[in-house]
């Protein structure tokens, strides 16, 4: 590209005097395109920031990687994680009993999960320990028949710290009157509150040995083992890895999997909102062909007078190509600036906004996330970037060549 080309094209950019309406109309293209990059870097930073924040709410109790026996039974537990330990991305591993039951007290019933863990090991592969709102999970003794329960299940059954309450398990025990459940009595010493709805109202954590005992299994024998990995996104390699490493039948299965609704749920969500708002940098994109398309009508003069002074269809192009350009690189500049900005302060943003209008847009009695997360992604704000910049060069191309199709002899015909 020449710099005559160039110099023209930017020159173009700002209309004559006589005519304010398509050098508004660019201000009107530049604006939407800031705008329709801010709103969607902004967005997709808050989804990312969303994610991020439930996953680690989820991972804090689930396991990144977990081993398990075929009928929910792993005997040797000790091997198992020894070997899987030998992994270079295995951080921890820990044993656990999972089952079944259901807890009562004063005559509320709910069902739960119940998780048999030994503390100091659960602790390297779960942030129990950050979690706890009462009691610590170290107060789980063997034999002593202690329970740690959820935030929301101990609202429910009306629980306390010091309290006893029954926790029934499914499996029966045959006595002369029939088939009865198995009850036995646990000392709440610890609530926790994972900021997890599934969890704080569903799962209980007792120690292991005394889930051995309840769900009579062996000493030896637990459902499985968790484990913690440097990092969790290489969870599926991990897996794969895993499964030609340990010797033995196990049903190996990682976090990706074990939520991956849920997960994909909130990626669906942020490509549809995405898609939504990629509409409103198209349409800006889209202004600068009736902008070109003006400019073309009103330089039709310029146009013939360049072509008779040599310049050829291919330069004509250029200089249009150069003013619709410039428009999209100048929305784009401007976009990707004010969307990190936002982006990464929007919770302040938000803030002044609920203050002003004196509103709360996440409550912290109905939402376990309070605070508007943000997470902006180099990746995103790159293709965000790049698909601005593609449409705003394919709105030019139309009107660039009709530009060098102009007959100088018919344009200048009535000057």
């Amino acid at each position: 590209m020449s710099p005559y080309e160039l110099f023209i094209g930017l020159r173009y950019t700002r209309a004559k005097k006589r005519n304010h309406f398509i050098s508004f109309i660019s201000l009107i293209s530049l604006l939407g395109i800031t705008l329709g990059m801010t709103a969607l870097i902004t967005v997709m930073s808050v989804m990312n920031g969303f994610q991020k924040e439930v996953r680690a709410r989820i991972l804090g109790v689930a396991s990144h990687v977990q081993i398990t026996g075929f009928d929910n039974k792993l005997t040797d537990w000790q091997m198992t994680a020894d070997e899987a330990s030998k992994h270079p991305s295995v951080d921890a591993a820990a044993p656990f009993v999972s089952a079944q039951g259901m807890v009562s007290y004063d005559q509320v019933v709910h069902g739960a999960i119940v998780r048999g863990v030994v503390p100091k090991k659960e602790n390297t592969v779960a942030d129990f320990a950050d979690m706890m709102v009462s009691g610590e999970l170290e107060n789980l003794l063997p034999g002593d028949f202690g329970i740690v329960i959820g935030m929301e299940l101990a609202r429910s059954l009306g629980a306390f710290r010091g309290d006893k309450i029954v926790l029934i398990s499914p499996q029966g025990q045959v006595t002369p009157a029939g088939i009865l459940p198995r009850l036995k009595q646990f000392t709440v010493v610890g609530i926790f509150e994972a900021g997890h709805f599934e969890y704080d109202s569903g799962l209980v954590l007792i120690h292991m040995a005394d889930a051995q005992k309840l769900y009579r299994m062996e000493n030896d024998t637990v459902s499985g083992v968790r484990l913690k990995l440097s990092d969790l996104f290489q969870a599926p390699q991990v897996v794969q890895d895993l499964s030609t490493m340990l010797s033995g039948a196990y049903y190996i299965s990682d976090w990706t999997r074990q939520h991956a609704n849920y997960f994909r749920a909130i990626q669906i969500e942020k490509r549809m909102l995405s898609l939504i708002l990629a509409l409103i940098i198209a349409v800006a994109a889209f202004n600068i062909v009736s902008t070109l398309v003006m400019a073309v009508t009103d330089k039709q003069s310029d146009i013939a007078i360049l072509r008779t002074l040599g310049a050829s269809p291919r330069s004509i192009m250029k200089i249009f190509i150069v003013q619709g350009t410039f428009i999209g690189v100048a929305g784009t500049i401007l976009g990707v600036s004010g969307g990190v900005l936002l982006a990464y302060n929007v919770g302040e943003v938000v803030a002044f906004i609920e203050w002003i209008f004196s509103v709360e847009f996440l409550s912290n009695e109905i939402y376990y996330i309070s605070k508007i997360p943000t997470d902006p992604q180099t990746s995103d704000i790159v293709t965000v970037a790049v698909v601005s910049f593609v449409l705003s060069l394919l709105a030019t191309i139309y009107p660039s060549y009709r530009a060098s199709k102009v007959n100088p002899a018919e344009a200048l015909r009535y000057e």
